[in-house]
């Protein structure tokens, strides 16, 4: 069992060890993962990147704790919607690669229709 597929497994069991699949659409589980990616920004907000980096360090726990809220509801709306993340990714990142050609992207952060 790939990794990908075991910790869908175990998303999907503790949504349905407690019933919740009621409540996990697509509208509120891509709701859910704004909300969730909202309180990680949250831990950035207003910091220099020299507070940042710093903050970081001393508030790991928590940032990696918001990252994994997200992590878990992504993983379970692709399994939802019948989507492969895994296949998913790799096809979005061909789309990138051909949007973003190495010699007109490197060292660039200009849009691709501006390149």
């Amino acid at each position: 069992m790939g990794e990908v597929s075991g910790i869908t497994k175990k998303i999907i069991k503790f949504r349905d060890d407690r019933d919740w699949m009621q409540f996990h659409d697509p509208k509120n589980m891509a709701v859910s993962i704004i909300l969730e990616a909202s309180e990680l920004l949250e831990h950035f907000q207003w910091k220099t990147k020299e507070e940042v980096e710093k903050y970081i360090i001393q508030n790991k726990t928590e940032i990696k704790d918001e990252i994994a809220d997200i992590a878990l509801y992504l993983f379970e709306l692709a399994d939802n919607l019948g989507i492969s993340l895994l296949s998913a990714m790799e096809e979005k990142l061909k789309k990138n690669g051909m949007k973003y050609p190495v010699e007109k992207a490197r060292g660039r952060h200009t849009k691709y229709n501006k390149l």
